[in-house]
């Protein structure tokens, strides 16, 4: 049966709501029922929000409740990003709201989960005696137990382990779903082998283990007969799937595989080392119908002096020819890309040679971050760093580079008809409009396509054909065929 939580959850992630969106006013401190009702805050990234539905399961299967926002719950859980100094500012910033609720009697106890109490098991807990409950990211599937032990007026719980090698599989619990729309990411695998020097990942999440086929299969499986239509595979490198197993075929099992399920939807593959995209996975892309044309594969850079002290060597050769490649391979694919500008060292040399590539290449999307750094990554102690004002010059740089691009993109576009998945429709009559997205448009990262005078046959979860017509404020804009 599915569940869907689309109003049970708010989530705070960059691209959403915030906490301080809820009401500023709080009434008096209210009285609790017996059944513990649990509010979730998720922030950070997609593959969060599956850690997020995770333990929603695990709540729901253990008794408790969903609470229709996290301030009217029994005990609030802030599900915590810490990969950058702004993702940490925003955890703290959330978790200082709920304890702030928590002081006004509006919840019993706050529990704080992710990526923030495994990188810093001791550094917040003096910081913010408010807080219950500290759990890591392989405690997830204890979230039931530990809400019901703050709950009863136990404080100071910590679980969290040094090294994480867990994996969790949703199947075995119930089917919980945040997303908002018609698709659904499914975790694909956790943790990173490689070890890129400005990123604290591997720190936080441990080795890459990946999940068993049969597993991945059979979620996908359930979250289509719930009447999702599209699977994001999300880990934090999706086409190394299987290699930690000794199969360096298994990213191209799994598409085969996925592809054999029955009905119309789409697969999408997010997060890539740009090398892993080998001739033989595209072969495999472009023959299972199902496959979006559409690849998310980090450059972080161009100069190959950079990559090198960025610890991604392997990148350099695999960039030559990175986007011509990927074009004949896979004709209309759309590609995605982030780039990281001010990495100690980053002369203007260096950044020529990364804007110039960026203006040669003509990306689909990008994204583009400035290098913070991080305790315990190589790149901390690096020597020559870049000011940091000048950094954001350069993303400026980057970003107007790339939206000349856009707009020719979008220019060429008008006119063109497209398969779409309808994600909302508002209004009546000869006012209802659609919010869409295409094949080449990641959902929460890429717009969407706005649809006018919409007919009334159309639901959200539907394909529907549209041709473009223009672009109104960066989103695109279509009629229906």
């Amino acid at each position: 049966m599915r569940l869907l939580l689309k109003c049970s959850v708010r989530l705070y992630c960059r691209l959403s709501l915030t906490l301080t969106d809820c009401p500023a006013h709080i009434g008096p401190a209210r009285a609790f029922s017996p059944i513990l009702k649990v509010g979730f805050v998720s922030l950070g990234c997609a593959k969060n929000m599956v850690d997020t539905q995770v333990m929603a399961g695990v709540i729901l299967a253990e008794g408790c409740q969903m609470a229709p926002s996290p301030d009217q719950a029994d005990v609030v859980v802030v599900n915590t990003c810490a990969f950058v100094e702004d993702a940490r500012v925003e955890s703290l910033d959330a978790i200082r709201s709920a304890c702030a609720w928590k002081q006004k009697g509006v919840c019993r106890a706050v529990v704080v989960t992710g990526c923030m109490p495994q990188r810093y098991r001791d550094r917040y807990q003096a910081m913010l005696p408010a807080v219950d409950a500290w759990l890591g990211v392989d405690a997830l599937d204890r979230i039931g137990q530990v809400v019901r032990r703050v709950a009863a007026g136990e404080r100071g719980v910590l679980e969290v382990v040094d090294e994480p090698v867990r994996l969790f599989d949703p199947p075995r619990l119930p089917g919980v779903v945040l997303s908002r729309g018609a698709y659904a990411y499914l975790k694909v695998a956790e943790g990173c082998d490689h070890r890129c020097a400005f990123c604290a990942i591997p720190g936080i999440r441990g080795r890459y283990r990946s999940r068993s086929l049969d597993s991945i299969v059979l979620e996908a499986q359930h979250l289509l007969q719930s009447g999702f239509r599209e699977i994001n595979l999300v880990s934090q490198d999706t086409l190394s799937y299987g290699r930690d197993r000794g199969d360096k075929a298994g990213m191209i099992r799994l598409i085969q595989e996925l592809g054999k399920l029955p009905g119309n939807f789409w697969i999408r593959i997010l997060y890539g080392y740009p090398s892993r995209a080998t001739p033989d996975l595209l072969r495999v892309m472009a023959d299972v119908p199902a496959v979006c044309r559409y690849l998310d594969l980090p450059i972080q850079h161009r100069d190959p002096v950079i990559l090198k002290a960025m610890h991604r060597a392997e990148t350099v050769d695999s960039l030559d020819d990175l986007v011509p490649r990927l074009r004949t391979a896979l004709p209309g694919v759309v590609i995605r890309t982030t780039c990281l500008v001010g990495f100690p060292g980053e002369t203007e040399a260096a950044f020529d040679n990364l804007l110039r590539y960026i203006r040669e290449s003509g990306f689909d999307h990008m994204g583009v971050f400035v290098y913070s750094p991080e305790t315990g990554t190589p790149a901390h102690d690096l020597s020559d760093p870049v000011p940091p004002a000048l950094a954001e010059e350069r993303k400026i740089q980057l970003l107007e580079t790339q939206s000349t691009w856009i707009r020719k993109r979008f220019r060429d576009l008008v006119g063109r008809e497209d398969d779409v998945l309808v994600e909302h429709i508002e209004g009546k009559g000869s006012s209802r409009k659609a919010r869409c997205r295409s094949r080449g448009q990641a959902p929460d990262v890429d717009g969407s396509i706005r649809v006018m005078s919409v007919p009334a046959s159309w639901a959200t979860g539907q394909f529907v054909r549209i041709r473009y017509t223009g672009a109104r404020a960066g989103e695109l804009m279509a009629k229906p065929v």
